[in-house]
């Protein structure tokens, strides 16, 4: 539930971000130093609390938004924002329905947006500010100045784990190279992706909010994370343990669940994603299915990936197979085996010659 109302919110905030037409509305109605509410949503849980007003069914455009903004009642959109369906409304919520805002317009927004689940946006005459209402959560739109200051600063963090994120991805090669992979190897290298993860999500959040302007920090954001979350569901892969009841999505949708506080616990780590060393004890060896090593074969095929770890089930009977063994595998053939066999060995003897360089 939290997270289908994060990503409603999310949602909202794209429609009112930089370069949409209702920004730009909104941007007259504040440098006209005029208020506003304005409900963005004209479905029947809308209507049941519209009293008065007139209805305008006309296409949405900025001019017309801010000019019907001088009149005293609510403004009515479509729900894509497409259409303003009515003007000079008067909104009558739930008068049960708590609220923290103490402005006649600020409550009337927060208890429209809690009652029935629509975002709700007040403009604020007197502070010029803008402020979005969505089921229970309530935002505060910052300047783009202030919003891209945050991004810089999130992006800076994200380099330096990125970093050290490298530098564990690294030692893992190595270790499964030497098959002397541990559950503190694996554990550490998951902490570590999951906390890139995370970093990466809220600035995402921040680029929703900046719309166009965060183009550019879009681009360094997906030039860091290019590979990392197919390598965390690779390693997840490679090392839990699957049952009846325990698949992928559901190893991966717990990792990305866990509190920072578990988040930062190896042993709680390991025991909500099943691991096969056990949970606590740090130094249980485990062996690499092969998921990760193989995936980084070029266009390699996935069916050709499940065949050959379903024939040699661990990394290290793979990385002994010749090429006549690989070639026996079901789909591969020499050509294949070939290339497998070659990048495989490039990916072991470059991890050695990294551990002693």
């Amino acid at each position: 539930m939290a997270a289908r109302r994060d990503k409603a919110l999310l949602g909202a905030l794209a429609k009112i971000a930089p370069g949409q037409p209702l920004r730009e509305g909104l941007d007259r109605i504040i440098k006209a130093n005029m208020g506003a509410l304005i409900v963005i949503g004209d479905g029947p849980e809308v209507l049941n609390i519209c009293s008065g007003g007139f209805l305008l069914d006309a296409a949405f455009t900025p001019q017309r938004l801010s000019e019907l903004a001088k009149t005293d009642g609510a403004i009515i959109l479509a729900a894509d924002a497409s259409r303003i369906a009515r003007a000079n409304v008067h909104l009558v919520p739930n008068p049960n329905t708590p609220t923290t805002e103490t402005g006649t317009r600020h409550r009337t927004a927060e208890r429209v947006a809690r009652s029935i689940g629509v975002p709700v946006i007040s403009v604020s005459e007197d502070m010029a500010v803008l402020t979005l209402y969505m089921h229970d959560a309530k935002h505060q739109l910052a300047t783009i100045p202030a919003i891209l200051s945050r991004c810089n600063q999130a992006l800076q963090t994200l380099e330096r784990y990125k970093m050290r994120l490298s530098e564990v991805t690294a030692n893992l090669v190595t270790v499964e190279v030497e098959d002397l992979v541990t559950v503190r190897d694996v554990v550490t290298l998951l902490q570590r992706t999951e906390i890139v993860v995370r970093i990466a999500e809220e600035i995402e959040r921040y680029l929703v909010e900046l719309g166009t302007d965060g183009r550019l920090v879009r681009l360094q954001l997906q030039e860091l994370m290019g590979g990392v979350e197919d390598d965390r569901r690779m390693v997840v892969l490679d090392y839990f343990e699957p049952d009846a009841s325990w698949n992928l999505e559901r190893a991966m949708e717990t990792l990305s669940g866990l509190e920072m506080e578990d988040l930062l616990d190896p042993e709680s780590v390991a025991q909500a994603l099943h691991l096969s060393g056990g949970a606590k004890d740090a130094d249980a060896p485990l062996q690499s299915r092969g998921y990760r090593m193989l995936s980084k074969v070029p266009r390699l095929p996935q069916e050709l990936l499940e065949n050959i770890v379903g024939e040699f089930h661990s990394l290290d009977k793979l990385l002994r197979a010749t090429v006549e063994d690989l070639a026996a595998v079901e789909g591969v053939g020499e050509l294949w085996a070939r290339n497998i066999k070659d990048s495989l060995s490039q990916i072991a003897e470059t991890s050695i010659l990294d551990r002693f360089t």
